[in-house]
């Protein structure tokens, strides 16, 4: 268990438990909504990621909902209510919990990221995916 909060400290998480997947998605949704190239995400069960102060507030920029502080708007976590999950904002994590495992929706990546990890054209199989991989 640890806790996080955004940038200003008006909205504060706990999170407990161990992450379901850590990733970097490269979608056009996550490009968006953090005005980057992609996003670091780490993905809890929803139960396991509760706001313990302040009220976040709901965005939607193209699909997503996603919860923002309302004083600083740091991106604090997406709800993904059909898998039961919430994306937490990797960057807010404790230096050294985020560990990702892959890189996912490649094909909407702006530019190349070369890096040790593997680089899904879409989503791993165990996500629903295929196992097909982007050459950079």
């Amino acid at each position: 268990m640890f806790e996080t909060k955004c940038r200003c400290g008006a909205v504060k998480l706990r999170i407990t438990g161990e992450p379901v997947v850590q990733l970097f998605c490269h979608c056009q949704d996550c490009q968006a909504a953090h005005d980057a190239a992609y996003a670091a995400a780490a993905i809890y069960p929803a139960a396991s990621v509760e706001v313990i102060a302040g009220e976040p507030r709901p965005q939607v920029i193209r699909a997503t909902p996603r919860m923002r502080c309302a004083d600083c708007h740091t991106h604090l976590f997406s709800e993904i209510a059909a898998a039961g999950v919430r994306s937490v904002n990797a960057y807010l994590l404790p230096e050294g919990v985020f560990q990702p495992q892959f890189h996912v929706q490649c094909a909407h990546a702006m530019r190349p990221v070369v890096d040790d990890l593997p680089h899904y054209r879409g989503f791993p199989p165990a996500f629903g995916g295929r196992d097909e991989f982007v050459a950079w």
